[in-house]
């Protein structure tokens, strides 16, 4: 039997990368996926991937730093499949880098909103359709960098990163005795445009990979999997979880 059988999700940051790979994994275990991001055209073309082999998927381009999109993504889940089960809140960027000294105002002001606010308007809006459907999972993409290893140079993408922890346990606890759980995934170093972003050679992909105890770095499909188990009946009793799916960078020093 599908896993997600009968379910409905939104996933945001889902025109490349973990939220992509995502969006597909639901929807190969049958739920029906709203997926978001601001790239249209890769929306549209995961859309057409999901719906060509039985699946079922819309599209809402927009930006998550604003209200009104969160706002839109549950009314588009309910209009189009009748109510909200999961949502993976994983829209993110690095953010201006560099010397704190040197960031701007706007820098950290943008990493923040995108990072951080973002997720803040998705769970505002997603709870009361959850609670409407009498239960819910809420997965949140963080990082362990500014958790259990610090980077130079990352302050805004850290800050608002870590924030997303506290904003999960928060929620957690607020949350569970009306049975929607609220977790967070904490990835590692993996293969997606954010990630050949802050590594931008092959030596510093290899240097990366070399942090991590399993010595590579992870494919998004891999991410997609531990998101699933959060989403799942599987993990009915895991809420307030900073999950990190590292590949051992956290613990590595060899």
């Amino acid at each position: 039997m599908d896993v997600l059988a009968n379910k409905v999700a939104i996933v945001t940051g889902a025109s490349s990368g973990i939220g992509r790979a995502t969006a597909q994994l639901f929807a190969r275990e049958g739920g029906a996926v709203v997926v978001a991001g601001r790239r249209r055209a890769e929306l549209e073309s995961l859309v057409e991937e999901i719906t060509g082999k039985g699946g079922r998927a819309v599209c809402v381009a927009g930006d998550v730093r604003e209200e009104e999109h969160a706002q839109a993504l549950v009314q588009t889940a309910i209009d189009r499949f009748g109510g909200l089960d999961i949502a993976f809140n994983n829209a993110g960027t690095l953010g201006e880098m560099g010397p704190t000294s040197g960031i701007s105002a706007a820098g950290w002001s943008d990493t923040i909103a995108t990072n951080l606010t973002s997720a803040f308007f998705g769970a505002k809006h997603q709870i009361p359709a959850m609670l409407a459907r009498g239960a819910g999972s809420i997965i949140f993409t963080s990082t362990f960098v500014g958790y259990t290893v610090g980077f130079p140079g990352v302050a805004a993408y850290a800050a608002s990163k870590a924030g997303l922890i506290g904003l999960t346990q928060s929620l957690a606890a607020e949350l569970g005795p009306r049975a929607v759980r609220v977790n967070a995934i904490l990835p590692g170093g993996v293969d997606t445009p954010m990630g050949r972003e802050m590594s931008d050679s092959p030596e510093a992909m290899a240097h990366v990979a070399g942090l991590h105890a399993l010595k590579r770095i992870a494919t998004p499909e891999e991410l997609a999997q531990s998101v699933l188990y959060m989403a799942s009946d599987a993990a009915s009793f895991m809420t307030g979880a900073a999950l990190l799916v590292d590949g051992g960078v956290s613990i590595n020093r060899s």
